[in-house]
């Protein structure tokens, strides 16, 4: 295989796999263009590899900056935006994880907190049922919560080590 074609197959199978997770495709296309892209490139460039409008291309890149995947850099002399991803992938795993706690788990965890503290009769089965359902599922959010925070602020040689212990 050539190495456009290789390219072309790795920005495709990015976005596809960035639509799996529940992140926009083009998006997905957009980051995985930048992290096989040795130098910046403009929104321009962006649009015409990918063959996208430049509102897209504009709003895809501003909600890659809000996520915190790609940053923008202007050179001396210069107009146009340059934009560029971080290529290590630990700090893109962490970032992506960081994101999708505040954007999704965090939210979740509040409404648990609040429905937790419905009261009822013990001995009402639809209050028992729904009390330990609520509690069950608050429990393994918050596990996950912990998780998460412990991989946020772990290198990635003590993380994995640690995850392949729990596998012996």
């Amino acid at each position: 295989m050539e190495l456009e074609d290789a390219k072309r197959k790795f920005i495709e199978s990015w976005g596809k796999l960035g639509s799996e997770w529940g992140i926009n495709r083009t998006m997905a296309q957009v980051h995985a263009l930048l992290l096989i892209s040795p130098d910046p490139l403009t929104t321009e460039e962006i649009m015409e590899t990918l063959s996208i409008s430049r509102g897209n291309a504009n709003m895809t890149l501003r909600d890659l900056i809000g996520w915190g995947l790609i940053e923008k850099q202007h050179k001396p002399g210069e107009r146009k935006e340059y934009f560029f991803a971080d290529k290590d992938v630990w700090n893109i795993a962490k970032q992506v994880a960081k994101e999708r706690r505040k954007r999704e788990l965090e939210p979740v965890i509040k409404v648990l907190d609040e429905l937790s503290k419905v009261t009822g009769d013990a001995n009402d089965p639809e209050f028992s049922t729904f009390n330990k359902s609520v509690t069950d599922i608050n429990k393994l959010a918050k596990n996950v919560d912990k998780t998460l925070e412990t991989m946020l602020g772990a290198e990635e040689s003590w993380f994995w080590g640690g995850i392949f212990k729990l596998f012996k």
